[in-house]
């Protein structure tokens, strides 16, 4: 399984924000912005029992802040009889990207997991860590943001 690969390589385009955060104090957060590829073949997974498959990508990143923190970025649900092999270019997050501060600026270790859990038709719902992972390093400057 293959995370954002193109000849062996992260194919990762990671340019970032700072933008007001109205959700809480009014601080300004960052917001990353990641474009990746997935190269995976997900056939295997579907035996008698799997209904469907909930693929999701997760950022996870320290901070001096927090020790730990985690961000789903995408998702995708794979039906049985949909084509079990991706092969998604350029994707774009479908969710924002935020840190609750000013974490993802330099940040040198942001990495990426694929993931998915297993909707059987019958029993239990495990939950499934890919093999690929990707350390994405962000950018130590702001993207200048147009003004409207």
């Amino acid at each position: 399984m293959l995370i954002g690969s193109q000849d062996g390589e992260a194919f990762l385009s990671a340019p970032r924000k700072n933008v007001e955060d109205f959700t809480g104090p009014r601080e300004r957060s960052d917001l990353g912005f990641i474009n990746f590829d997935v190269a995976a073949d997900i056939q295997n997974i579907f035996d008698w029992n799997v209904k469907q498959l909930f693929l999701y990508l997760s950022a996870e990143y320290s901070t001096k802040n927090n020790a730990l923190n985690q961000v789903v970025l995408w998702d995708k649900i794979v039906l049985r009889g949909d084509n079990p092999k991706l092969l998604l270019k350029d994707m774009k997050t479908k969710y924002f990207f935020f840190d609750d501060g000013n974490g993802l600026k330099g940040n040198r270790n942001v990495t990426l997991t694929l993931s998915w859990n297993v909707v059987p038709n019958a029993g239990i719902l495990p939950l499934v860590t890919g093999s690929g992972h990707v350390s994405v390093p962000f950018p130590d400057t702001y993207e200048i943001m147009k003004s409207y």
